[in-house]
């Protein structure tokens, strides 16, 4: 058994989501003076790559220890998406569902080629990431609720379209970026009942995701294989820091 690692690092540069205070850590006890190491930890949840459980965006919905891990382990695919989307694309499922077969209840991970731009990769860029990664919108969200997609993961910031995001009001600048570089208004295109479509509808069904994917991804695009998400037993928690994995030849 091959064992891949999907999972972004995390530590003191590690930046939040837009607006998002960035991890603080310290030490409580050094070798020198205590003989032991401890550090001590404050962070948001939405870091690096990490699991988002119902009650992020659904009012008494599930928190991350309720997510057994039978639904959190499973068969699934990895599909790469970076030769049909560029800044600010739209994705659609026929993105997905022409590189590889798609089964009814499937873990669905995409590929988009953007985690080369997350913080300490090969080409480090914060405001590419997150603010100017595909997404997808309505059409998508209610395609993975249709296909009983078990969980999905990505690797960008959000799941949802930049411009379908609280992003278009916290960087105004950019939303006139898009308007030039597109020609369409993103109030017109994305409308504001439906600003995080991408996690209002598919949570509502129960279905869950994982943003920030990266690591070794790109060693496994386009393959079917057992993949396993590892958050922390969290009871209350709307969202935990995980470890996400490919196993190949299992």
């Amino acid at each position: 058994m091959r064992v891949i690692d999907l999972t972004q690092p995390f530590s003191m540069h590690t930046p939040g989501w837009v607006g998002y205070p960035s991890p603080k850590i310290s030490y409580l006890q050094r070798h020198h003076t205590h003989g032991i190491v401890s550090q001590f930890l404050e962070t948001p949840l939405h870091v690096s790559t990490h699991l988002d459980a119902e009650m992020h965006i659904k009012s008494g919905g599930a928190d991350i220890a309720s997510i057994p891990l039978s639904v959190l382990v499973g068969e699934g695919v990895i599909v790469d998406l970076s030769d049909v989307v560029s800044d600010w694309s739209l994705i659609r499922p026929e993105h997905l569902t022409r590189k590889v077969k798609i089964r009814e209840g499937d873990i669905l991970i995409y590929h988009t080629g953007w985690h080369r731009f997350y913080n300490g990769c090969a080409k480090e860029d914060e405001v590419r990431y997150f603010c100017m990664h595909p997404g997808g919108g309505r059409e998508l969200a209610e395609w993975l609720v249709s296909m009983k997609i078990r969980w999905w993961a990505f690797d960008t910031g959000s799941a949802d379209h930049p411009m379908n995001t609280s992003i278009r009001y916290k960087r105004p600048d950019l939303a006139r970026e898009y308007r030039r570089r597109t020609g369409r208004d993103p109030e017109e295109e994305f409308p504001e009942q439906d600003l995080f479509v991408m996690h209002h509808v598919p949570f509502g069904a129960g279905i869950v995701h994982v943003e920030n994917a990266g690591g070794d991804i790109e060693r496994v695009l386009n393959q079917r294989c057992l993949i396993g998400c590892f958050p922390w037993r969290f009871v209350g928690g709307e969202a935990s820091l995980c470890r996400l994995v490919a196993f190949l030849d299992v």
